[in-house]
């Protein structure tokens, strides 16, 4: 790297120093003065404290080990009385369910945007250093029903060849007709039989193939229109929130043939949109970190833009604007909604350094520098410098991962205001959203919810991650259940319920999300259209999708499933989950695993380890779907890889597997890895030579230092071979440079 720019006590890298002066802070009321200096005295506030945090998962993990190691036979109210004095679980935790119902414990939380408060729908997570994934995010707020119906399973199979099926097209209208009588239910008949769409005395006609015309149960639910009342080409509905336009054309190819001439059927789906900078993104220098940066600000400026090529054509991609509707009574100002999903920006956690920038010759604390930066940059939308609104009341919401109970939280809520202090934003714009995905924050979740109590706009729950910091917790309690069979134990329900409960009992149904996490497989529509319904009814108010298409097949979940009314009855249970949350999911005394079971299990492991890993230390790819050992594509980051890893170290760390057979398995899966991505012209294969194989021997890290990593985070391993991998492709390029200007 070249020389540092120093500013105070700051060292700053060129790249990143030179997007924020002439970039970031251009149009902003914050000088690079200001900028630095206020930088300078977060970090002087917030590095000591962030270390002594770190410092305390330490110690209470040695704790934990300690005892697990020393009591072995201890009861369960002796182990949960053991968390208690340590203060793992947190006395509010114990007292909360008596208090969380009063008005002091309600959140008031201020200025959330309805897609936050109001609406329930999907929501996407992607990589926000690819702009061409970004920008398909953002521009999944609505999505074509009918594309979605017919280029997946969703209708129990795929589209056969690259010409259109008209069969399958018909197939495809009539299962979204049906799905027309879910969200616009009509007085009589059914849009499956429907000739013709008017608007008359401001209520929507529908004429029936028997020579019939009915209208809506509910005339309320038609908001608008696009074209004239004598030439209609869309009708706005709204459902349960959401909102649906029927299109209408007869010189389209299908709406040609359509009785009623409609052309498409556009859902809302994709509400929200967490643009990320954290697990699925592989971000490990001043380089990666400023081209995530620049990202953010293309999308908070309105002028991001990826040129792509398809067929021998060039096209221009980009922000989508609004959509624009007359409404039925023939209002002057009609009606605008927007075009684009609300977008959250999600920060690193607590635990990881970057050398992006130096304070006192230290790298910097990664999440405290994204707060800062991201912060400056989503001011540009509170500016209104961008074509585009996204936040309409003035607010940046951050989400906020990988928080260990409640002092965590508050040392976030503390550096936000800080933040809102250095960059001149009014007290309370930042916003965050609480990832419920470690043990700590589940068991104590009523005080996490507490000390954010005036920013928290958001709770998710998270398998992958939830599951890892179980196993690391209590790694050396004994060994744990095969993966499979950890997902039906009680501790499992308990945590999801819980987290519902306990969000509501806090007020937030009406206030922020509540959520749910990743569908992992893109592919399998038809089952995720099965299983994922299971999250609105749960009282869920968004989860996470995998793809723009997922969210528009998702989407119908929500008309199916009136959120906010599953939210009031809910809201009058009351459920902590402690007990159960606490029951360490083991491997049952009387569970035999067979050698043919432990293979199987260890060649999964190590396959999904292997398939993601070289693409993060060998492409810098932080997100992608990877074929797992059956090659069913599954959208994997650094959580999946997190579960796995910790797997394997807690079955050797038992006894259940030795280090000859996992190493054994590594060089299987390595030559089946390689195979499954021959199609990748720029995969970097692991074999023949193993030794030498950086995202091979990371892989190996992973599983063997996997008891020792903190929290059984992987960063920290993935982060060094990332940086081992960029200095050796950099040497090949100089070498490959040198060569060519030699034979020349």
């Amino acid at each position: 790297m070249s020389a540092y720019i120093e500013k105070g006590s700051l060292k700053i890298a060129p790249t990143l120093y030179s997007f924020i002066t002439k970039k970031a802070l251009v149009g902003l009321d914050v000088s690079e003065a200001e900028f630095w200096q206020g930088f300078e005295a977060v970090l002087n506030e917030f590095t000591h404290p962030n270390n002594e945090l770190l410092n305390k998962r330490i110690q209470l993990q040695t704790a934990i080990d300690e005892f697990h190691t020393q009591q072995k036979e201890a009861s369960f109210e002796q182990y949960k009385t053991f968390l208690q004095s340590i203060g793992y679980l947190e006395a509010q935790a114990v007292e909360a369910q008596a208090a969380e119902r009063s008005d002091s414990a309600q959140i008031s939380t201020q200025n959330i945007d309805e897609e936050i408060a109001k609406m329930a729908g999907p929501q996407l997570v992607v990589p926000i250093n690819n702009a061409r994934y970004a920008l398909n995010a953002v521009n999944a707020r609505w999505g074509s029903l009918y594309d979605a119906l017919y280029g997946t399973d969703a209708l129990g199979s795929l589209p056969s060849g690259k010409q259109y099926d008209a069969n399958r097209g018909d197939e495809v209208i009539q299962q979204a007709r049906k799905y027309l009588d879910v969200i616009a239910p009509l007085t009589h008949g059914s849009h499956v039989q429907s000739t013709a769409y008017y608007i008359e005395n401001q209520q929507l006609v529908v004429a029936l193939s028997d020579d019939t015309r009915t209208t809506l149960q509910d005339p309320a639910q038609l908001k608008g229109y696009q074209g004239s009342l004598n030439n209609i080409s869309a009708i706005l509905l709204e459902h349960n929130g959401l909102h649906a336009e029927i299109q209408f054309d007869p010189t389209h190819p299908i709406g040609e043939r359509d009785p009623a001439n409609i052309k498409d059927i556009a859902l809302e789906s994709a509400l929200t949109t967490i643009m990320d900078c954290e697990d699925s993104v592989a971000a490990v220098d001043a380089e990666d970190k400023t081209l995530v940066y620049q990202n953010w600000l293309g999308l908070m400026q309105g002028n991001l833009s990826v040129e792509l090529e398809k067929n021998g054509k060039t096209s221009i991609r980009k922000m989508h604007a609004n959509r624009f509707y007359k409404t039925p009574d023939g209002a002057h100002e009609g009606l605008t909604l927007s075009g684009r999903s609300l977008m959250f920006i999600r920060n690193v956690g607590h635990l990881m350094q970057n050398d992006a920038v130096l304070f006192n010759d230290e790298p910097v604390y990664e999440g405290i520098m994204d707060g800062i930066i991201t912060s400056l940059i989503a001011k540009h939308d509170l500016s209104k410098n961008s074509a585009f609104e996204n936040s309409k009341t003035g607010s940046v919401y951050i989400v906020k991962p990988k928080m260990h109970g409640s002092e965590e939280v508050a040392f976030t809520c503390s550096l936000f205001s800080a933040i809102e202090t250095a960059l001149k934003l009014p007290s309370y714009t930042l916003k965050i959203g609480i990832m419920d995905e470690e043990r700590r924050t589940s068991l104590n979740l009523s005080a996490c919810i507490a000390k954010a109590k005036e920013r928290v706009v958001f709770i998710n729950t998270g398998f992958l991650d939830r599951t890892g910091d179980e196993i690391h917790t209590s790694m050396l309690k004994g060994a744990f259940a095969p993966k499979a069979e950890l997902k039906e134990r009680p501790w499992l329900q308990a945590y999801e319920m819980a987290n519902v409960i306990t969000g509501l009992n806090h007020g937030l149904s009406g206030k922020a999300q509540i959520g749910k996490g990743m569908w992992p497989m893109p592919e399998l529509m038809a089952n995720m259209m099965q299983t994922k319904v299971a999250h609105p009814k749960a009282g869920a108010s968004t989860a996470w999708v995998p793809s723009p298409t997922a969210a528009t097949l998702h989407a119908l979940h929500y008309h199916q499933v009136d959120v906010f009314e599953v939210q009031q009855h809910l809201s009058t249970h009351t459920f902590d989950g402690v007990d159960t949350i606490l029951d360490i999911p083991l491997l049952q005394s009387q569970r035999t695993l067979t050698d043919d079971e432990i293979q199987r299990e260890l060649d999964n492991n190590v396959q999904g380890i292997l398939g993601y890993v070289v693409r993060w230390v060998h492409q810098g790819i932080g997100c992608s779907k990877v074929p797992d050992i059956n090659n069913v594509g599954l959208m994997e980051d650094r959580a999946t890889l997190r579960i796995s890893s910790q797997h394997i170290a807690n079955w050797l760390e038992h006894g259940l597997l030795t280090a000859n057979q996992v190493n054994e398995s590594l060089k299987r899966m390595a030559k089946l890895v390689d195979e499954q991505n021959q199609g990748d012209a720029s995969y970097i294969p692991m074999l023949p030579d193993l030794d030498n194989s950086i995202g091979f021997q990371a892989a190996k890290d992973l599983i063997f230092l996997g008891k020792i990593q903190p929290n059984g985070y992987t960063e920290p391993l993935l982060h060094q071979r990332r940086r081992e991998m960029k200095a050796r492709l950099a040497q090949q390029s100089v070498v490959t440079d040198d060569f060519t200007k030699q034979s020349a």
